[in-house]
């Protein structure tokens, strides 16, 4: 080994062991922001090997609240031949799978999330839910 591969690796034993004394001089300091004078680098920059700050609500949750989705009423569905929709004109009645009286399905971005009946409020319609799916039960749906 020539003197320079010595000298190199004694300058990384070196910065190894600042390192380590700088770590340890950390550990018996006050957490970042409690002291007023600034000692070491270690001192000045945050810690992220320590257990990072859990948000108070579940998972985080707050970060999604404002993400906008589709949600769809479904009062029933039908398939017909483009020859027969071709046909269709004003007044002409199309006939669904879903009976009278049933309930409508309410699905979000796709997935029926629940059940409800048709209400009217000013004028306008709305939906009164009777039956939210549960997650094991919308599991089960998918594997029929």
């Amino acid at each position: 080994m020539s003197n320079e591969d010595e000298q190199g690796l004694d300058d990384w034993a070196a910065a190894l062991a600042e390192q380590q004394s700088a770590e340890a001089a950390a550990m018996t300091q006050p957490a970042f922001g409690a002291s007023p004078s600034i000692g070491s680098a270690a001192d000045i920059f945050q810690r992220f090997d320590a257990e990072p700050q859990r948000p108070a609500g579940p998972a985080g949750i707050d970060m999604i609240m404002d993400i906008p989705v589709t949600m769809t009423v479904e009062l029933g569905r039908t398939k017909i031949a483009i020859r027969s929709l071709l046909q269709l004109a004003q007044g002409s009645v199309v006939e669904l799978e879903g009976l009278a009286g049933e309930p409508m399905d309410v699905l979000v971005n796709g997935t029926l999330i629940a059940q409800g009946e048709v209400v009217v409020v000013n004028d306008k319609f709305g939906i009164r839910l009777t039956d939210i799916i549960t997650p094991a039960e919308r599991v089960r749906r998918l594997h029929k």
